[in-house]
């Protein structure tokens, strides 16, 4: 098998149970392309649903602390690693997810700006003169053998300790490491009717809420984790927390929670069309068909896309 599988969808198609079969028929890993599920102990909110995955592999699931920021650029970078050690295993990578921006980027291979804000640095520099950190970037760019940041350039403290940031960034991640490829992959869309999408939107929002939801985005809170970095996150942490804090009342935050997923997986379906336009194939199939139907249709696609190679 020559290219990556995709299977893609709005939040409440059965995308990720779908992944998991067509993984076991196939010898597939699946790859998360879900910006939030990125966040460990953020499992209920995020609809992780890890029972579903079984004996599959995942990857891109619970690799990072919440209460940080997380960035499409850190994504590229942990994506195209996990997806070489699956293919250097002789296994095939499945990306599955719901996160547009996430799943294009990777697949046509963004080139998105390549250093990221380092808080520890920025906390460490705080306080530091113009000189001094005129005299810490003299010295990396000696290092790096750099010519970029004139001392024109440089007339802020906040300006000179972006520019450290920079200069550190690149000593330790040379250039041709952060030029990621385009992915070739075979796309399969999950379609779901509008209608039965919002009767699942509702009824997993409420099942949700009984599986203890509160109590996770609480939990959280205790943690020492601040209510606007949860409320960052949007969605159910937006709202839960909002509950929480007071802001809202039980009522209102599950009435402004579920209108809000409503229209998130309206601007998901949104963004599909859109990749369409640029240029992606999506072979479309209907959510509604049994898993076993389902699997069938997305193997003889696979199977018929690989054969025109």
């Amino acid at each position: 098998m020559q290219k990556m599988i995709t299977i893609l969808g709005p939040t409440a198609s059965g995308k990720t149970p779908l992944a998991a079969a067509v993984a076991r028929r196939i010898g597939g890993e699946i790859l998360s392309g879900d910006s939030r599920q990125v966040y460990r102990r953020m499992d209920i909110g995020t609809g992780k649903d890890l029972a579903d995955y079984g004996d599959v592999p995942y990857h891109l699931i619970d690799i990072c602390e919440p209460g940080t920021r997380y960035n499409l650029f850190q994504y590229q970078q942990d994506f195209f690693e996990a997806y070489e050690d699956i293919r250097r295993r002789g296994a095939v990578p499945i990306l599955c997810g719901g996160t547009g921006l996430y799943i294009e980027a990777v697949l046509r291979g963004y080139r998105l700006s390549p250093v990221p804000q380092n808080q520890p640095l920025r906390d460490r520099l705080e306080g530091c003169s113009l000189e001094e950190l005129t005299a810490m970037l003299a010295e990396l760019k000696a290092r790096n053998g750099s010519t970029m940041h004139n001392t024109t350039d440089v007339d802020s403290a906040q300006r000179a300790i972006r520019a450290i940031e920079i200069e550190q960034y690149n000593m330790e991640h040379p250039v041709p490491l952060r030029e990621l490829p385009p992915i070739p992959s075979i796309i399969i869309g999950v379609n779901i009717d509008r209608d039965l999408r919002r009767e699942k939107i509702t009824r997993r929002l409420h099942a949700r809420l009984d599986e203890s939801m509160v109590d996770e985005v609480r939990g959280l809170l205790a943690e020492g984790i601040k209510a606007e970095d949860l409320m960052y996150y949007g969605l159910e942490y937006k709202y839960l927390t909002q509950y929480i804090v007071g802001q809202l009342s039980y009522d209102e935050m599950v009435s402004q929670l579920e209108i809000a997923i409503h229209q998130f997986a309206k601007r998901q379906m949104t963004w599909f069309r859109g990749m369409e336009r640029r240029g992606f194939t999506i072979h479309w199939i209907d959510a509604t068909l049994p898993m076993e139907e389902k699997t069938e249709q997305i193997i003889h696609i696979i199977n018929h896309e690989e054969n025109k190679l």
